[in-house]
Order: C-alpha cells, then structure tokens, then sequence
C-alpha cells in the first residue's frame, strides 16, 4: 500500500507542476499576445506617420520646382509648359 500511496503522491506533485507550468504559459501567453496588439497599433500609427511624410515630401517637392529651385529646373520648365498650354486651350476655347 505504501507503494501506491507514494506512486499518488508523485503523480499528484507532477500534476500540481503541470498545472503550475500551464497557469504561467497561459500568463505568457497573454502578456505576448498584448505586446503583439500594442506591436501592431504602432506599425499602423507609423505607417500612417509614413505616408503622410510621403505626401508632404511630394507637395513640396513640387513647391520646390514651382519655385525654381536648381534641383527641378528641368520639371519647373515642364511645370510652366503645361500650365501655358492649358491657358492657351482656355483663350482658345474662349475665342470660339
């Protein structure tokens, strides 16, 4: 009988260990699937920061060519082109 009560004993202290291992698993399963949400929300924030940068960098890229800077000579000239053709269009259309 002493052999099946400590054979008992053993299975119910690896039991109460398993038990211990899955409650902490568990925790850390929580505790990651939080930083992973809190992961997700900043890349979002930072893909959005990203694309706004993106657009502003366009706008004054474009501001820059508008304005002559020397590194869009080429495209403030393609700017202008366009901009005389379309009013040439309008006198046009207005001519008619």
């Amino acid at each position: 009988m002493s052999e099946i009560a400590e054979i008992i004993d053993t299975l119910e202290s690896k039991i109460h260990k398993l038990l211990t291992k899955i409650d902490n698993l568990e925790q850390k399963n929580r505790v990651l699937q939080q930083e992973l949400t809190v992961s997700s929300n900043v890349i979002q924030n930072q893909n959005t920061i990203m694309e706004t940068l993106k657009k502003d960098f366009e706008s004054l890229k474009l501001t820059n060519s508008l304005l002559g800077s020397e590194d869009y000579k080429r495209d403030t000239k393609l700017k202008i082109n366009s901009l005389i053709r379309e009013i040439d269009y309008c006198i046009a259309q207005l001519a008619d």
